[in-house]
């Protein structure tokens, strides 16, 4: 929760209480919160509790029921840490669970965090590159641009086609969601068909079948090789990331080529990541961060609380008490636990 926002929550008449140091990693110091109106003391005394980590064992058992808690809770994986929240009788509201509909976006962390990654991980590659992203004409010759290929056409991923365009580079995207290609185009990129249509629900890819897998394979394989860059966004809700890039691709790059796996939080999109490591494999530079989004905390620390802010909105009723209203497909969606009213 940045300064700016807390000063918008105080402006609707809410007392807000920080934890001493919680905006030191985004260069945000106590007194800035001070100004903005806060009280620097026992957060975990609040009503409403925002967080972005799920909390561990020991957070939870400061936790007492009837409180309301909002972060990355990871419903999906979590299960563990969502009982024991159930079991504590807290109102447990996960931001990965808010619906993709237009009046939501607002409150959408996942698309707002991804923005982030998708920019940082095209700002990573060009770190990493042995070559020019834009195309050059010098004294000594032109110098041709980079080729980029972006596996996975969501929020990052279009993000990441987009930043790496505005680059100078050459960049195709893949996304097994074939009504993504116009998006694709849209950013001025080329799209890359190898014929699969495996759209899920809620604007994710379902899991491919096993004949599909290989027919992905082996179309991916052939054409990966031809590109310097390589960015994998690609993700299933609650199961292991899908492999697209093999080692027998990841061999065939040209030595200095550059692959950035997003998909290292769960287990990769590459079959040689190193999750959290960046290593040098058949001469080919593979990094996968984790909590990518942290290495620019300003920006995602503002687009995080932006959508908090509107998630908390949402919860108050014209008076400005707190009362959702669990009719509203947002905030339904979005509570995992939360003690059900008895006739």
């Amino acid at each position: 929760m940045v300064p700016k926002v807390v000063a918008t929550l105080r402006g609707k008449g809410l007392d807000v209480i920080v934890e001493s140091g919680a905006g030191l990693g985004a260069l945000m110091p106590d007194e800035l919160y001070e100004e903005a109106g806060a009280t620097i003391g026992d957060a975990w005394s609040a009503d409403v509790i925002v967080k972005v980590a799920a909390p561990n064992a020991q957070e939870t058992a400061r936790l007492r029921a009837g409180q309301k808690l909002i972060g990355f809770l990871a419903p999906r994986t979590n299960e563990t840490g969502i009982a024991a929240l159930a079991d504590a009788g807290v109102e447990a509201y996960a931001v990965e669970a808010i619906p993709r509909i237009s009046r939501a976006q607002v409150m959408d962390a996942l698309s707002s965090q991804a923005n982030v990654a998708g920019y940082k991980s095209v700002v990573l590659a060009a770190s990493e590159s042995t070559r020019y992203f834009p195309m050059l004409t010098t004294a000594a010759g032109t110098v041709k641009p980079a080729t980029v290929l972006v596996l996975g056409v969501g929020v990052a991923g279009l993000q990441a086609l987009a930043t790496a365009k505005r680059l100078g580079a050459r960049v195709t995207g893949y996304d097994v969601r074939p009504e993504v290609a116009d998006q694709v185009r849209s950013v001025g990129a080329q799209w890359l068909d190898l014929g699969i249509d495996a759209a899920g629900e809620g604007g994710y890819a379902r899991e491919l079948t096993e004949d599909e897998r290989a027919q992905q394979q082996q179309a991916l394989e052939d054409a990966i090789k031809g590109f310097d860059v390589v960015i994998t966004t690609a993700l299933v809700p609650g199961r292991p990331a899908p492999c697209l890039v093999t080692a027998a691709a990841v061999e065939g790059m040209k030595p200095g080529s550059v692959i950035v796996d997003l998909a290292g939080e769960t287990g990769g999109n590459c079959e040689i990541t190193e999750p959290g490591q960046t290593v040098v494999k058949h001469g080919v530079t593979i990094c996968s961060p984790l909590n990518l989004p942290a290495t620019m905390p300003e920006h995602s620390s503002e687009l995080y609380s932006k959508n908090l802010y509107a998630l908390i909105e949402l919860m108050l009723d014209e008076s400005g008490a707190l009362a959702p209203d669990f009719d509203d497909e947002v905030l339904a969606a979005a509570c995992v636990t939360r003690k059900e009213e008895t006739p």
